[in-house]
């Protein structure tokens, strides 16, 4: 196979003007080498899709160009410094790897011992005490035979990792007695343990965590339990975490309330397939009735993250609905007499929610989409684009290595105000001249891009205004990878309902994992104190649950 082409941005627009022009005079050499560069460019992938060691991933590279928005992958080198205030590359933070840092140019190595967990990760884990087979305490040592020892506080530990299915099943053989004279059948009665109902609430948990927690669609799971000799059809699966979402749906109600109190929300949609609503839009299209002007017929799911104190809550609503409509009803259980929230979306009119007036938000707008429009039209601009990104570079740096240090919101925003202030204010000059200055067409793909960040510039730039304000929206696009990794899975739901409960576990299986917790601990005890949870919801959430448990199960889990 040849080698790699050079890749060069031509669209269809280009090459029908190209032959549009080829039927009434000669092309010029410009136009011949873009013609020449279009059937290079089909010769190769023809002979790419024909080898049969070529993997989608590679072909999407060499369609879509570089998986991640680097510079040096964006721009094919290691992009510089530039402007009037270098970076500090004298402080480091662990932290700015974990950030989000769309720049990306944070360390890549790993951290040592990378990959691997000790025993203290095993909170999980069934742990069994093994005493010495020989040896007591004050005993003569058996070395010495003259000092006395003493049992060490830290164990040493083994761990063995063993397999099972994900549902077990236990089947009880209850013994069975008939009188030879009358007839009557005697029967053992069943441990207590086993109770009335045919599941307990962990295997509830476990299929949710499953479903709604890590993609595993109900299908997939039946006839892997199938293989592994516990058949659980996905119908009986489905029953299972309807009647679970029944039991706590107290608590993520308790979740929406308690989001609604947040001091930062973000908020942000991604499609959704619902085929109850499919059906019923063409059953109406069919019988010839209209849709009401104005009436919607996608389906969505937004994620709404909020900041509460020392907590972050996710929540997922699936509906005909947009971000800004569902962070609406979210707002309106506000309290009264709370400072106005600042909200974190992208640039898009339906994320923003028409609100009352006495529950206005600071609206803030995600410098990560401001960014990704010069990584787009990279490639045709390179050294204006990368002006930009280093600017955003910078600026992500900065907010790195305020957060490593703990700094207070006013703490960042005085230091933001010092450090990214001025590059964001050589960034809007730049910006100005380039289109004054007429060095650069508005309509181009750098001037449009240029346009959208002047459009959102007060709402990009408000970090350096407000306290505690973020740079970006990837809060939300990060938890909304919950619902996208479920319908990549699924598919769709049937009805609104299995929605709503895909919603309901998600929101409280991401809630927990976000503030440390366990999900499937945490569903299980839901469950378990359905009652309780109905009385005192806010004793019920991820972060606090724990301490409404018997003392007797407290002292279990911590051994």
């Amino acid at each position: 196979m040849k080698r790699p082409i050079e890749r060069v941005e031509i669209s269809m627009k280009e090459l029908e003007e190209i032959v549009e022009r080829a039927k009434t005079s000669p092309l010029s050499e410009e136009d011949c080498a873009k013609l020449w560069k279009a059937l290079e460019t089909l010769e190769y992938l023809t002979n790419l899709v024909g080898d049969k060691d070529t993997t989608l991933s590679k072909l999407r590279k060499i369609l879509f160009g570089p998986g991640t928005e680097k510079i040096r992958n964006i721009l094919g080198i290691e992009g510089a410094k530039t402007g009037s205030q270098p970076a500090d590359t004298s402080r480091t933070c662990s932290a700015e790897s974990q950030a989000g840092n769309p720049a990306g140019e944070a360390s890549s190595e790993k951290a040592k011992g990378h990959g691997r967990n000790g025993a203290a990760a095993f909170t999980g884990a069934r742990r069994i005490h093994v005493p010495h087979s020989s040896l007591k305490p004050g005993q003569r040592c058996p070395k010495c035979e003259k000092g006395k020892i003493y049992r060490i506080k830290e164990p040493a530990v083994v761990v063995r990792i063993t397999g099972q299915a994900p549902i077990q099943a236990t089947v009880y053989e209850l013994e069975r007695w008939r009188c030879n004279l009358c007839g009557e059948v005697f029967t053992a009665e069943a441990p207590k343990e086993v109770g009335p109902a045919k599941w307990d609430e962990a295997a509830a948990s476990m299929i949710g965590l499953l479903k709604y927690g890590t993609g595993t669609p109900f299908h997939r799971l039946e006839q892997l339990q199938k293989s592994l000799g516990i058949p659980l059809p996905a119908s009986t699966q489905w029953q299972m975490v309807k009647e679970a979402a029944e039991a706590i749906e107290p608590a993520w109600e308790e979740l929406v309330r308690e989001a609604a109190q947040g001091e930062v929300l973000h908020n942000d949609d991604t499609t959704a397939v619902i085929l109850e609503s499919i059906r019923e839009r063409r059953k109406r299209e069919q019988s010839g009735e209209t849709s009401e002007p104005g009436e919607r017929t996608g389906t969505f799911t937004t994620g709404i993250v909020s900041l509460v104190g020392e907590h972050r809550i996710a929540l997922f609503f699936t509906g005909h609905q947009h971000a800004g409509e569902n962070l609406r009803d979210v707002l309106l259980k506000r309290a009264a007499g709370l400072p106005a929230p600042i909200q974190m979306c992208d640039g898009l009119g339906r994320n923003e929610p028409e609100l009352p007036e006495e529950l206005q938000v600071i609206l803030s707008n995600c410098n990560a989409h401001a960014r990704r429009q010069y990584v787009d039209v990279a490639s045709k601009f390179p050294e204006e684009c990368r002006y930009v990104l280093e600017v955003f570079r910078d600026v992500y740096h900065n907010d790195a290595v305020a957060r490593c240090d703990g700094m207070t919101p006013e703490e960042r925003l005085a230091f933001h105000k010092a450090r990214s202030g001025p590059r964001m204010e050589e960034l809007r000059r730049w910006m100005d001249e380039q289109l004054d200055e007429k060095k650069v067409e508005p309509n181009s793909g750098l001037g449009e891009a240029i346009l959208y960040t002047q459009k959102r510039w007060d709402r990009l730039t408000r970090f350096l205004q407000v306290p505690g304000v973020p740079l970006d929206n990837n809060a939300a696009e990060r938890i909304l990878k919950k619902a996208i990794l479920s319908r990549k899975n699924s598919y769709f739901y049937k009805t609104a309902r299995g929605a709503h409960v895909g919603d309901l576990f998600m929101s409280l299986i991401h809630t927990a994992e976000i503030v440390g917790a366990n999900p499937f601990d945490y569903l299980t005890q839901l469950q378990q104190h359905a009652t309780e949870i109905k009385s005192n919801p806010s004793q019920w959430v991820p972060w606090n649950y724990r301490q409404n448990l018997q003392p007797t199960a407290t002292a279990a889990d911590s051994r």
